[in-house]
């Protein structure tokens, strides 16, 4: 069974990321054979990372840290992520990078997939993430799901978010199919 976490990627006040997250993540407790996981950062309040050695050192001390521990442990349990992020200023948010940069062997060799949304749709944010993702030795896929402002701004206006996001079952479905099959590929060559 492929162990498949969504991140929730903002921890602002009236966040909608958690709108998207939820049925993200609805959408992938329906697959067989997936342990579909929640982690939201708000429930990991880290500090901005500030170690002296990075975390790609070999033989780097434990985290100090229990959020960072818990965290960690979190991403290491993993198969493959699914990054649920906001465009801020034509990237992702500072907690984003920050949950990014605490990590490094736990990530390495797993696939990652996006679910957007902000300016131009979130398609910024992500195409930094994918830099990032790749640094980490995450294997960004192609198919992402970028949710279209109208559906944000329904958000904010108490209209109904449900719909807008039930127009994106389609491209949805092609993500996951996606993710799931190289998350699948790259935990046998891990495994080997």
């Amino acid at each position: 069974m492929n162990v498949i976490s969504v991140i929730v990627g903002s921890t602002r006040q009236s966040r909608f990321s958690e709108k998207p997250a939820q049925w993200i993540f609805q959408q992938l407790q329906q697959c067989g054979d997936v342990d579909a996981r929640l982690l939201d950062l708000r429930d990991f309040p880290m500090p901005f990372f500030d170690q002296a050695v990075p975390p790609a050192m070999p033989g780097r001390p434990p985290y100090e840290n229990e959020i960072v521990r818990k965290w960690t442990a979190a991403i290491g349990a993993s198969d493959g992520f699914i990054f649920v992020t906001p465009e801020y200023n034509y990237g992702p948010p500072a907690v984003l990078k920050n949950a990014i940069d605490w990590v490094y062997p736990e990530w390495n060799r797993k696939a990652v997939a996006f679910v957007s949304y902000g300016g131009a749709m979130g398609a910024r944010s992500v195409q930094q993430i994918r830099e990032v993702s790749i640094e980490v030795q995450l294997a960004p896929i192609r198919s992402s799901v970028h949710i279209p402002v109208a559906t944000l701004m329904a958000h904010f206006h108490g209209g109904d978010v449900g719909k807008g996001l039930a127009e994106l079952e389609t491209p949805a479905k092609v993500m996951i199919d996606d993710l799931l099959w190289w998350t699948t590929a790259l935990k046998t060559a891990r495994k080997a």
